[in-house]
């Protein structure tokens, strides 16, 4: 029985017992703090803890490992559950309320649970609510406010996202594509992005973009996020650095000013000619007819044709 390859530290847990079942279930815990994969393995070190997970996803998304697979930790006050079980606690990046977790820990948890499922031959996550299906929380074995309101809210996302990835649809590739990575920019949307890349900005775009690098259900991205761009069409992409003179499609707003304020500048779909550069500003293109300007511009919002 192997243990995951996206574990970046492994400290482990004197408290576990021999596994007496196969794998056939993952239980979500939550830590109940921001402790780091670091600490966690601390926290389970100390036998006195009579506590232990098999792995751990701090707000960075980094995995610990405390238990190894072939192996039943002591989570989630139910031994029969834990004998099936992999066992995973993230880590809030904020402390009561909603106990909620960061989107990089959703990530990870949702690529941990796929990587899991692979190995073992879970073909697919069921999440029912309550113990019948193969993912399980902890409240539903114990009174406990684990796995947190937050994550409990995401479990029938999380088992989607695993799914899906258990079992990819067919996409219909374009010809002359390829996959590769685009760097966020303050200002972007998934749905800019897709007009950068693709033909058109569906909902089909948006899923192909969401479910490659597991997105939320509201395609929430952060400022200088790595995306993969799944059979991105070169021929929609800027190539090289945008000149006076250019032709460019408009994809995504702008505005009156260089410096992001005034007031805003749309024309989304306009073909208009780069007119004025301001090197240094936040939207630096400066785009129009002639010498009548539409407005000014970042790159990810203009498409050069």
């Amino acid at each position: 029985m192997s243990n995951s390859s996206l574990v970046n530290y492994t400290k482990l847990s004197p408290n576990y017992s021999e596994r007496k079942d196969t794998i056939k279930k993952i239980t979500i815990h939550h830590m109940a703090g921001n402790l780091s994969v670091e600490t966690c393995g601390n926290v389970f070190a100390s036998s006195s803890r009579q506590a232990s997970s098999n792995y751990g996803i701090g707000s960075d998304g980094r995995v610990g490992m405390y238990v190894e697979e072939k192996n039943r930790s002591w989570c989630s006050s139910n031994a029969s559950n834990d004998h099936q079980a992999v066992t995973i606690e993230v880590a809030n990046d904020r402390i009561g309320g909603d106990w909620h977790i960061s989107d990089t820990a959703l990530a990870k948890l949702i690529e941990l649970c796929v990587d899991i499922c692979k190995r073992n031959g879970i073909e697919r996550l069921n999440y029912t609510g309550d113990t019948t299906g193969n993912l399980t929380r902890h409240n539903m074995f114990v009174a406990t406010t684990c796995p947190g309101p937050y994550l409990q809210s995401k479990f029938e996302y999380i088992a989607e996202e695993v799914n899906k990835r258990l079992q990819p649809q067919e996409t219909d590739q374009k010809e002359n594509s390829t996959s590769t990575t685009y760097k966020v920019q303050a200002g972007d949307t998934v749905a800019a992005i897709c007009r950068k890349y693709y033909s058109q900005s569906t909902k089909k775009e948006w899923d192909l973009i969401k479910n490659t690098n597991g997105l939320d259900s509201n395609y929430t991205i952060r400022t200088g996020q790595i995306l993969t761009i799944p059979n991105a069409s070169t021929s929609n992409v800027n190539s090289g650095e945008l000149k006076i003179g250019d032709t460019v499609k408009i994809i995504g707003t702008g505005s009156s000013q260089a410096n992001g304020g005034g007031t805003t500048a749309g024309g989304i779909g306009w073909t208009r000619t780069i007119i004025k550069i301001q090197s240094g500003a936040k939207n630096p293109y400066c785009v129009g007819s002639g010498t009548i300007a539409t407005g000014w511009y970042p790159a990810s919002s203009l498409q050069k044709l």
